[in-house]
């Protein structure tokens, strides 16, 4: 099991690019929360996680095979879905439908990347009904293609950053405030970033 497609209860997808992820994956490892979106749409299951307390007799019964049961309080039930998910050491971790509805959420399932990423060496995405969510763990050379829209975000403010191939460098950012480094372009086909602190940003690039 290499690629795994973890489904949160936020936004279900819409966008030709999720949807086909969801629709084409071999292993959906749900959220509680999300299971009856899924159950509805006609796909099936991998497993379901969570503390289950949001599925309904119907669909306890239905996947009773599949229920992976976790009370823990200090977690929400995307990491739950995240961990349970290590265990198998896939080659890459697709999250969807951690955003949306509830602004809260979507703002801490996106700060959750950077530990998320920090506890493995899978490939590692959000991806919305909008845009892909990664995390820039190392200077280097990364892929793009021209007018590409993407915005960087740093949680260290000590952070700075040098780049090439973008629209307007980030040389001189300072990383106090989020909108700091949003609303950018790639150039071509490929942009460099280097890093000065052993720190992640998370880039968002949005959908062509």
């Amino acid at each position: 099991m290499k690629e795994i497609v973890i489904l949160a209860d936020g936004e279900f997808p819409e966008h030709k690019l999720p949807l086909g992820l969801l629709r084409e994956s071999k292993c959906v490892v749900c959220c509680d929360g999300a299971a009856a979106s899924l159950d509805k749409a006609g796909m099936t299951p991998f497993a379901i996680v969570g503390d289950l307390d949001s599925l309904d007799d119907k669909l306890r019964q239905k996947y009773a095979h599949i229920l992976i049961f976790d009370s823990c309080q200090e977690t929400n039930d995307l990491t739950k879905a995240f961990r349970y998910s290590l265990s198998f050491d896939p080659k890459s971790i697709t999250i969807l439908g951690a955003t949306g509805k509830r602004e809260d959420h979507t703002l801490g399932n996106i700060y959750l990347l950077c530990d998320y990423a920090a506890e493995t060496k899978s490939e590692l995405t959000m991806c919305t009904n909008h845009g892909i969510f990664r995390v820039i763990q190392k200077s280097g050379i990364y892929d793009s293609c021209a007018g590409m829209q993407v915005s960087f975000f740093s949680m260290e403010v000590e952070q700075r950053v040098r780049s090439k191939g973008l629209k307007y460098p980030l040389d001189d950012v300072i990383f106090d405030k989020w909108w700091k480094a949003t609303l950018n372009e790639c150039k071509g086909d490929h942009f460099e970033l280097e890093l000065s602190l052993d720190a992640p940003l998370i880039m968002y690039s949005s959908h062509k």
